[in-house]
């Protein structure tokens, strides 16, 4: 609960208590009698699966179990996930004169190859441009001649408890791809194939979803 305690001094935004919401428990009396309903209910369940603070941390994602009060009033935990750095990620979408670039990028998460825009985690002392140009510049080798904000994104509201921020990029040409970090290669799609692909399932990265999506209303996909 230490490192619990010193992550809602340092950033309190993420303990903040609405109306009517789920309403997140402060004092150890109120904790602890979350994780005893969640113990109760919960019958063989390990007993880490019933107690409340930081679950896990790392450079990148940090886990929190916290104790809460549910507006029927009923107590329990709820996990969610959110960036270590404190910073946005960014989603960047490469846009040519004619189409699209996008990454073949293999994820151990899904354990498949993905179509999807470049992407990464914001560093800590840069701004949102700043890590969108460098992702660019890391993934795939290029230099935006223009970069165009287009919005943030909740990825999982149920779960993650940050947000990202979208972009187009505009470009001429790219280098080469991060093979090290498992993309295989940079493809090239007309605005019509990409938003095809969409439609037929096999573009499934819901980051690249909706970066496709928001730069068609912004006007940015004319085919």
């Amino acid at each position: 609960m230490d490192r619990y305690a010193q992550l809602r001094t340092d950033r309190p935004e993420l303990f903040r208590n609405d109306p009517d919401g789920i309403q997140i428990l402060t004092t150890p009396a109120e904790a602890a009698a979350a994780e005893q309903a969640v113990h109760d209910r919960g019958g063989t369940a390990p007993v880490a699966a019933a107690q409340s603070g930081v679950v896990y941390a790392d450079p990148y994602v940090t886990l929190l179990r916290d104790p809460v009060r549910f507006p029927g009033g009923g107590l329990g935990l709820h996990l969610r996930m959110l960036g270590t750095a404190g910073a946005p990620g960014v989603v960047v979408l490469p846009v040519l004169p004619d189409g699209v670039l996008l990454l073949e990028h293999y994820r151990h998460a899904t354990r498949s190859w993905h179509l999807e825009a470049p992407r990464g985690y914001g560093e800590p002392g840069a701004d949102d441009e700043q890590n969108a140009r460098r992702e660019l510049a890391e993934e795939l080798g290029a230099r935006a001649d223009e970069l165009l904000p287009l919005g943030r994104l909740h990825p999982d509201t149920g779960l993650v408890a940050g947000h990202v921020v979208l972009y187009a990029a505009r470009l001429t040409g790219h280098g080469e791809v991060e093979r090290a970090e498992g993309i295989r290669r940079a493809v090239r799609f007309s605005f019509a194939e990409a938003e095809q692909l969409v439609a037929d399932g096999r573009i499934t990265d819901g980051f690249t979803v909706a970066a496709l999506y928001r730069a068609r209303l912004a006007g940015l996909l004319v085919n």
